[in-house]
């Protein structure tokens, strides 16, 4: 009886483990743009336009550490995470499903 219940407990946590070990990748916490103050930025309409200009349905777009972080769907009807630098409005990293699909050469952030 109790060895029996010692494997079920077990078994348990092994369910657990894996199931917590598959999660996607969350992108948002390591994006570092270096954007300097506030300030300097240009204005989240400018990008907004951008994004329509790029054929992109735009979902949500926030401000996320010193960045610019927009939500949307492309013109493929790919969902995206994408990380634009406040200043220059230059797209920095694109994710799809917590996968990095796009990174502009050089940035490090």
């Amino acid at each position: 009886m109790i060895v029996r219940k010692f494997v079920k407990i077990s078994t348990l946590l092994a369910a657990l483990i894996a199931l917590g070990s598959t999660a996607p990748a969350h992108a948002d916490g390591d994006v570092r743009c270096n954007a300097g103050p506030k300030e300097g930025w240009q204005k989240m309409a400018k990008l907004k336009k951008q994004v329509w200009l790029e054929d992109w349905k735009l979902l949500k777009m926030q401000v996320e550490g010193d960045c610019y972080e927009v939500y949307a769907h492309t013109k493929e009807g790919l969902s995206v995470e994408a990380f634009f630098h406040p200043v220059t409005l230059k797209k920095l990293v694109v994710f799809r499903r917590g996968q990095e699909i796009f990174r502009a050469e050089g940035f490090k952030g």
